[in-house]
């Protein structure tokens, strides 16, 4: 008999996401993260919304939900942003006071550029 798990009321089944610590984020993985024209638009749009309003269902790029899920990936090690689970919806946070810290001006270069 397989045992199951018990989930408290409105929590995921899937395993909770891994955030960078900043400090250990090098100049080459941001870099390498802002560079990608989809991740640019993601971050572009997280900064102009407040933290936590964007579910990660919510942004119109042209690509598919496993390649969107791994977008995700490569901010959340670059340290650009921070999810959290609501029931089925992730919610996203562009950690810009922690970037900025890390590396200042980086982020204020890529939204700048249009």
């Amino acid at each position: 008999m397989t045992p199951t798990t018990e989930r408290a009321p409105g929590t995921s089944h899937r395993a909770a996401p891994v955030h960078a610590n900043l400090d250990e984020v090098s100049l080459e993985t941001a870099l390498l993260a802002l560079a990608d024209p989809v991740r640019q638009t993601l971050v572009r749009t997280l900064a102009e919304a407040g933290d936590w309003e964007r579910s990660c269902g919510s942004f119109d790029v042209p690509v598919t939900k496993a390649t969107l899920s791994r977008h995700f990936a490569i901010l959340r090690e670059a340290g650009l942003l921070e999810q959290r689970d609501a029931g089925p919806k992730r919610l996203n946070r562009l950690r810009r006071p922690e970037f900025e810290a890390r590396f200042p001006g980086l982020l204020d270069l890529v939204l700048a550029d249009r």
